[in-house]
């Protein structure tokens, strides 16, 4: 486990509330876990910003993953690697956070969003 606890900042929270409105999706870790991937298959190294976690929307890393938190957490260090950055904890939760507040935002700000099935669409994007 590379993180035990996920706070969102007050903007993610925003953003995910209207994507939660467009895609009737009604979990957050549903729609987090969209945006980790959307982040994660982008070529470049999210920026190094400074998180303001001062939501409250929070989630263990369990109800993030769901049965599926071992494949989320060898993604990111897979990502680490082939980016030849360290795979220790730190630095993994570091770019854990990074993808996916950058994967929020990337799918809060692409206006073709509309519906689940816009979301969807983004799958068969090759």
């Amino acid at each position: 486990m590379i993180i035990k606890q996920i706070k969102l900042s007050n903007q993610s929270k925003d953003r995910l509330s209207r994507l939660k409105g467009k895609t009737g999706i009604k979990n957050w870790n549903v729609l987090c876990r969209w945006a980790l991937c959307y982040s994660l298959k982008e070529n470049t190294i999210p920026t190094d910003i400074p998180i303001i976690a001062d939501s409250n929307v929070e989630m263990s890393w369990y109800t993030f993953g769901g049965e599926y938190s071992e494949l989320y957490e060898a993604l990111i260090k897979a990502w680490c690697i082939k980016k030849n950055l360290p795979t220790d904890d730190e630095t993994v939760s570091k770019y854990f956070k990074l993808h996916l507040e950058r994967g929020i935002s990337y799918l809060s700000g692409t206006n073709f969003i509309k519906s689940l099935d816009d979301l969807l669409n983004l799958v068969l994007e090759v």
